[in-house]
């Protein structure tokens, strides 16, 4: 079966530790759809307990099962209904993937003075001042956790640089022992991008990496994920995920899945540069890809969809892109806001679940819709509807049940793409177009087996039948502004 991932939050998710009671439920139509891997949310305690969403860690072993920061449960629910979750999953053969977030810590237990040097937001390598003596909450000691699993308590000599200092206003990068100046980044974004937000993790303290390494092992024998997703990878330092990437399989005797937020959508080089430093060892989301469908969303006829894949990490390096067409940081009123309209949202889905290259990862709110309200940068109270993604189950279904084979690519046309995938000894194929102006009919080769055999319209833009002339051709069309999906009447009769 095709793999396919399915980050099963976003940002608004409701909390009240129900996520993990309705993610159990939710799992006989995630197998039926061919979800093979659930991105889970953040599953540790939060700088705001119940309320964090989950990239605010305080307590990477706090899973929902300690009083602390004001709540037992994390917002998605206790330790034990998160086992349960995750072993509903595993045991209806979806694997699980783990939301890690290793550069930051947030609300320290206690205060500590130190020295530092505040430094330029905009170029983080130009300091602003001499060193000054800084205080700020850079003591983590769990008291609510009280040693169970570690006992490693976190002081500023764990840290690199932080955001806040009593009577201070700024960005501080501290000064100690473990490294002179932020650690080494790919890419010269802020002049050195190691520095987030909150206090952020030192990857040089040999101590901070080898607690790090023992909670890696640790984790993954509480629930034994089978893939990591990594948030901010471009703050980090790669040789940090590299060892730490290497450990954590090692150790587990299980070729884990990974794949890091790089996110750069105008620069795919460093993407590529990126790969390159960590020797590989993880794949990336196509942040590149997710822009272009965006700009295409908004462009419409105007785009020329010939560019669709140009310059992305799915045209450069197939096998280690994870392709998106929404996520939680680009969806309205987040910071990297790059919504795809909806209208052209099936058309994007086709683009990443029917072809060959890239793993495609569907978004919860594609699948399910979903309604919130946050203030805007306006400062006004915003009402957002997201609508789930007409057609979206079936194209899920097209991909389980035949987008496998040999392509044939037909992107000649700047407002019409084709293609067509030839089937395997298993499963037969399917002919898929799109386009974002007029009503078009495009000939395309499925292959002389399927001969004189009749296709129908998966997804039933039309009613009539497509008949594969005796070279193997057919001439398969297409909605206005839209998606056609073209499968053998003969694999439906058979009972596929």
């Amino acid at each position: 079966m095709n793999p396919t991932l399915f980050q099963a939050f976003h940002w608004y998710t409701e909390g009240n530790g129900t996520f993990y009671k309705n993610l159990q439920e939710s799992v006989p139509l995630l197998s039926e759809l061919g979800i093979s891997m659930a991105w889970l949310p953040p599953a540790f305690k939060g700088a705001y307990g119940g309320y964090s969403v989950g990239y605010d860690p305080y307590d990477l072993y706090d899973l929902g099962e300690f009083d602390q920061k004001g709540s037992v449960a994390t917002k998605y629910g206790t330790k034990e209904a998160y086992l349960a979750a995750c072993k509903a999953l595993q045991e209806a053969g979806i694997a699980v993937m783990a939301d890690i977030v290793l550069n930051h810590k947030a609300h320290g237990d206690q205060k500590e003075r130190f020295m530092a040097v505040r430094v330029n937001p905009e170029n983080r390598e130009d300091a602003e001042s001499e060193p000054v003596e800084i205080e700020s909450y850079t003591r983590f000691t769990f008291p609510g956790r009280n040693n169970v699993y570690s006992d490693f308590q976190w002081d500023f000599t764990c840290f690199s640089g932080v955001d806040h200092a009593e009577n201070h206003e700024g960005i501080f990068r501290i000064l100690h022992d473990h490294g002179e100046g932020w650690e080494e980044m790919v890419g010269d974004e802020k002049g050195n991008y190691d520095y987030l937000m909150f206090n952020d993790i030192e990857h040089r303290n040999p101590f901070v990496r080898e607690e790090l390494n023992a909670w890696g092992k640790w984790y993954h024998d509480q629930i034994g994920f089978d893939g990591v997703r990594l948030d901010a990878v471009k703050h980090q330092s790669p040789d940090f995920y590299r060892e730490w990437l290497t450990l954590l399989r090692s150790n587990t005797g299980k070729n884990i899945f990974a794949v890091g937020e790089y996110w750069n959508a105008g620069q795919p080089e460093l993407l590529e540069e990126y790969i390159a430093v960590i020797q590989g060892s993880m794949s990336l989301f196509d942040a590149p890809l997710q822009r272009h469908f965006h700009e295409a969303s908004r462009q419409g006829a105007a785009y020329d969809l010939r560019n669709i894949f140009r310059g992305t990490l799915t045209e450069k390096n197939p096998m280690l892109s994870v392709t998106v067409v929404a996520n939680h940081d680009t969806q309205p009123l987040q910071e990297l806001e790059s919504v795809v309209e909806n209208w052209f949202k099936p058309l994007a889905y086709a683009l990443i679940l029917l072809r060959e290259s890239g793993l495609p990862c569907v978004f919860y709110p594609d699948l399910y819709g979903a309604q919130y309200r946050d203030t805007g940068e306006d400062g006004l109270e915003h009402e957002i509807f997201m609508q789930k993604t007409e057609k979206i189950e079936e194209l899920l279904k097209v991909r389980k049940l035949f987008a496998y084979g040999f392509q044939r690519d037909y992107f000649e046309d700047a407002n019409c793409l084709g293609w067509t995938r030839e089937g395997d000894e298993n499963h037969a194929g399917c002919a898929v177009v799109l386009s974002n102006r007029d009503a078009y009919e495009k000939p395309m080769e499925m292959g002389m087996p399927y001969a004189g055999q009749h296709f129908y319209d998966y997804l039933q833009r039309f009613d009539h039948e497509v008949e594969i002339d005796e070279n193997g051709w057919g001439n398969f069309p297409v909605p206005a502004g839209n998606v056609s999906v073209w499968v053998p009447v003969s694999a439906i009769e058979s009972g596929v």
